[in-house]
């Protein structure tokens, strides 16, 4: 997984963080210890046994101010046996986090929509291999054949040939989903058809969009129906009204100047299926029961066997654990690792604007934990569930699993950010003067990111670019005709490069905005003066 971290690390999108390049670490790789000592299988005495070790060691961590806010729930062998909540909603406010305190998942509401997805195959009304083509006939991709032949599989397991991050940056942008979806026939494969794992949150997105179209729902209404309801999961929704509705929510942090601060907020509507989703760790113990029972809940097999059991199949090849080692795969929405106490089941999540969630269910031991948390970055919620893993079936912690996670994300980011910093944090000595603002001034545009006007305001560029042209920034003079600006609230000090082309009137003639070009669709043309 080198070669993933390091082109992750050059490319710095922070904005999705549950893209493509943080496969790794992101997509929930909660594997057990590689060098853990010998072990029995688990009972109820050693779940029971653990729990104090790792009540201490959530304390520990929020009193250490390591994240404001935790919520945990365990499951073992059809039962609830843990819920607890430690920390705080918000650090301005100091309201307590509880089992019922509402997180926004991120990308753990992958394995939620696979979920879903299950649910319906399991009625019969789509198929794991049914073609998007033959649901939804609008839905195209950049090439014809896997336009015609792309499956509910394929997308669920991010094998399309779609790029990781095609649609994100057009969701930072403003777009609505319908509009990012198709707009995804202009995105340049990654890989041929089937051939390739590039993690994408739109890919994913349009294929639980077409398998609730197969049930005549919108994604939204098809959670609530086929997963939710069933389930009593009273506080859960993959709609962002709906998670600001509850009082009893937790705000998303990110770190500043070494404090935790509430920076942005993050509507994931558009990605709803691949990001959506906000629970609680009450609800989502009712949704581990049933993954761990392979679709029976309450004695009721809600959910065919032969439907969700694919979803947990590994299928796509991901490299090794960054940390241990093992290997990992991806199936339907799920990673699937093999370690030391067996098979694990699990899924991550993360928005850079504040939020870590992690699930990990080890399905050999009806054994399974949520682990929830309002901050970013942190490697607390995996470090947690590797730790609790080890205590039960060990006794104790193999290594200071938190420690080594937080250790890469530090690895990930710091430097990467420091070297954007430097290099464009500040104006050369002796810049090249910029040519009249009004050579730069205009509209440009392409079919995928759309229309952006650079227009002067007060002595300097501004530029509209997105939906309705909402997305407002200012440029900073670079050196000659290269500008600067600064979109993310939660990197404030994070520059990204916007250059001109200028044409032989001495008039720009194309617009570059560096943080929308990693698919070389950031390039924008003039269009008119």
């Amino acid at each position: 997984m080198t070669d993933t971290f390091d082109q992750g690390t050059r490319r710095i999108r922070f904005f999705s963080l549950q893209s493509f390049l943080f496969t790794a670490v992101l997509t929930g790789i909660v594997p057990p210890a590689a060098n853990a000592q010998s072990f029995e299988h688990a009972t109820k005495d050693k779940v029971i046994a653990a729990l104090p070790a790792l009540d201490k060691m959530a304390q520990r961590i929020v009193d250490g101010d390591k994240v404001p806010g935790l919520s945990i729930a365990i499951v073992y062998q059809d039962e609830v046996v843990y819920l607890k909540g430690f920390g705080v909603r918000e650090e301005d406010r100091r309201e307590p986090v509880d089992a019922d305190t509402v997180f926004q998942l991120a990308s753990f509401s992958k394995p939620m929509a696979s979920t879903v997805a299950a649910a319906i195959v399991s009625e019969g009304m789509a198929s794991w291999d049914s073609r998007i083509a033959d649901i939804d006939s609008s839905f195209q991709l950049y090439e014809a054949y896997p336009t015609a032949q792309v499956t509910l599989r394929d997308l669920f397991s991010h094998r399309s040939g779609l790029p990781g991050s095609a649609g994100n940056e057009l969701e930072e942008l403003g777009y609505d989903r319908d509009t990012i979806l198709q707009r995804l026939r202009q995105v340049t494969p990654s890989s041929s058809f089937r051939s390739g794992y590039s993690y994408s949150n739109f890919g994913l997105t349009a294929g639980a969009v077409a398998v609730a179209k197969a049930a005549g729902m919108s994604w939204e209404d098809a959670a609530e129906a086929k997963l939710y309801k069933p389930l009593g999961m009273l506080s859960t929704s993959s709609r962002y009204a709906d998670f600001l509705m509850h009082t009893n929510r937790a705000t998303l942090h990110a770190q500043l100047d070494g404090k935790w601060q509430a920076l942005a907020k993050r509507d994931p509507d558009p990605q709803s299926p691949a990001g959506g989703v906000s629970s609680n760790t009450r609800d989502l113990a009712q949704w581990m029961r049933l993954q761990l029972g392979n679709g029976k809940y309450n004695g009721k097999q809600l959910i065919k066997e032969e439907a969700i059991g694919p979803t947990h199949a590994p299928l796509m090849p991901l490299g090794k654990n960054p940390i241990t080692g093992t290997p990992v795969f991806y199936g339907l929405g799920w990673n699937v690792d093999y370690g030391h106490y067996g098979e694990v089941w699990g899924h991550a999540g993360a928005f850079s604007v504040g939020a870590r969630t992690v699930v990990s269910l080890l399905p050999s031991e009806g054994l399974g934990i949520v682990v929830l948390s309002n901050a970013f970055p942190t490697g607390v919620p995996d470090g947690l569930a590797n730790a609790f893993f080890d205590l039960v079936m060990t006794g104790k912690a193999a290594r200071d699993w938190v420690a080594d996670w937080d250790q890469i994300y530090a690895g990930l980011f710091g430097p990467a950010v420091e070297a954007a910093v430097a290099r464009y944090g500040t104006a050369p000595a002796s810049p090249l003067p910029a040519l009249p603002l009004s050579a730069y001034t205009g509209t440009y545009g392409n079919p995928y990111i759309g229309r952006a006007v650079v227009a002067e305001k007060d002595g300097a560029l501004e530029i509209r670019i997105g939906a309705e042209g909402k997305a407002v920034f200012q440029l900073s003079h670079f050196d000659r005709d290269l500008f600067t600006y600064r979109p993310y609230a939660e990197m404030p000090t994070m520059p990204f490069v916007v250059s001109f082309a200028i044409g032989p009137d001495q008039k720009a003639i194309q617009v570059t905005i560096d943080n929308l070009n990693e698919l070389g669709l950031g390039m924008l043309k003039r269009t008119e003066d």
